[in-house]
């Protein structure tokens, strides 16, 4: 059975991997708390819709219920640590601005409804997509430590390094759980193998999409995120496309919170150093156009 892990972000300036991206987040304090008031806010959104998941189970599947009220338990304590940190070193800890991750990964879910005939169908495509955010939650705060390793020692840095290897070995202990889960759906017959297989590569794609988004700000990002869509498109059976992308399409192009996001970066780089706004923000931002050509030759190549 096949493993499918995050991919990296691609920037104007190239493929960023996860130490890249980190490493640079660890050398600005303001974006440093924005992006663990981010962790913060996904651990306690997940204990959100993980309930909302075993509601939906409503009493089938016993052991995949009493596995994921253990992973809530896990992923509040998670929140509650972050948010003691946050609140100790005088960060914020309200809803993070600008674009959401887990957001954009829910507008591009194609749900499923559970019914006692499609429950093991509904159980691969919640597990498949719990296993593909958890991978990238593992990525990211692996690197997160190694950049705080590489930081200055402070005992800021060092009390958020504690507090993210305190978390890492249980949100592994997450990937491993749904691996297992996967692999024993996936032993049922050849039509589920097939089945883990299709969900694996769909919500990949879902995952890569939701990602970029929060990621990529630049002129024509709008139009990635449609080479995106069609992406997802693409690991949907032929007769579902056209709905699928007719109902998405619109909000990808105007994508309002792309255009509130940036509004807000273009304030803050402002406000920061209009010197350095106009030396680096201002040529960032237009760099993205380079890319555009590439992404409509990519949607135009799409079957």
């Amino acid at each position: 059975m096949s493993v499918v892990y995050p991919r990296k972000l691609e920037s104007s300036f190239g493929s960023l991997s996860a130490r890249d991206v980190l490493g640079q987040v660890v050398r600005d304090r303001e974006i440093h708390l924005m992006t663990l008031n981010r962790y913060r806010y996904s651990e306690q959104r997940s204990c959100k819709d993980l309930t909302d998941l075993v509601e939906q189970l409503n009493g089938k599947s016993v052991d995949l219920i009493k596995d994921i009220s253990r992973h809530i338990s896990d992923e509040a304590r998670h929140a509650m640590w972050l948010t003691d940190l946050l609140v100790e070193i005088g960060a914020d800890v309200g809803t993070p601005p600008g674009s959401s991750y887990i957001g954009e990964f829910e507008r591009l879910l194609d749900r499923e409804h559970i019914t006692p005939e499609n429950l093991d169908d509904f159980v691969i495509s919640s597990l498949a997509a719990i296993n593909v955010t958890e991978k990238r939650g593992c990525e990211y705060f692996a690197a997160h430590i190694h950049a705080l390793k590489q930081a200055p020692q402070t005992e800021e840095n060092i009390k958020i390094r504690e507090v993210i290897e305190r978390i890492l070995p249980e949100e592994a202990g997450h990937v491993r759980w749904g691996n297992r889960w996967l692999a024993e759906m996936g032993r049922k017959s050849p039509e589920h193998k097939q089945k883990v297989e299709q969900a694996k590569q769909k919500y990949a794609a879902i995952e890569q999409a939701a990602f970029s988004s929060g990621m990529d700000i630049t002129l024509g990002a709008e139009l990635r995120r449609v080479g995106d869509l069609l992406d997802i498109a693409n690991t949907l059976p032929l007769w579902q496309r056209p709905q699928y992308l007719m109902e998405r399409l619109p909000q990808t192009l105007l994508a309002p919170d792309l255009q509130r996001t940036r509004i807000t970066a273009v304030q803050r780089a402002w406000e920061r150093d209009p010197k350095v706004f106009m030396e680096r923000f201002v040529p960032m931002f237009l760099s993205g156009l380079t890319r555009s050509p590439q992404s409509l030759q990519k949607v135009a190549t799409k079957k």
